[in-house]
């Protein structure tokens, strides 16, 4: 049998062998109770719960957010066809926001209620980039693809001398 052959067999029966040894501990020695080398009760059911090797398919991974420079983004905003949404707190946004941005704060920001059907892509932006990467995880884990949020928040907007609206 050649070794591509025979690993598929092992990789299947490992999570029974991890099982089995489990259940071995290191009876007879004190009376048949399971000694400190072996795995704890119930690892065989937790590794099997787990998926373990071999268990098929991996879990659906949900795509990493995009970030976008500040340059990108006002090309972006420039091309329009966007929807920049803000997700910082009502404090913040207070102090002024990227002239076209609605607001949604990350605690309110429920992406399954987003309504999405108009075609415009949506572009996320916080105060550093740390909420809207957040935000952007939970988009994509319900649209399936990658969302692009604003590196570094308005803070290197800002930085990169691009226009902030105040609000009077």
């Amino acid at each position: 049998m050649t070794p591509a052959r025979s690993a598929l067999p092992l990789t299947a029966a490992l999570p029974l062998l991890l099982a089995m040894a489990a259940c071995g501990g290191e009876q007879g020695r004190s009376g048949g109770e399971r000694g400190a080398g072996s795995a704890p009760l119930g690892f065989e059911l937790a590794f099997a719960a787990a998926g373990g090797v071999g268990a098929g398919d991996p879990a659906p991974q949900t795509p990493a957010p995009v970030p976008l420079s500040p340059e990108e983004l006002a090309a972006r905003v420039k091309a329009g066809n966007i929807r920049l949404i803000d997700v910082r707190t009502e404090a913040e946004v207070a102090e002024g926001t990227i002239p076209g941005a609605e607001h949604i704060p990350l605690d309110r920001f429920d992406p399954a209620r987003l309504d999405l059907s108009d075609g415009r892509e949506v572009v996320l932006y916080c105060r550093s980039g740390r909420r809207s990467g957040i935000a952007a995880e939970r988009l994509a884990s319900v649209t399936g693809a990658p969302v692009e949020h604003l590196e570094g928040g308005i803070l290197a907007w800002e930085a990169a001398g691009m226009p902030v609206a105040k609000k009077p």
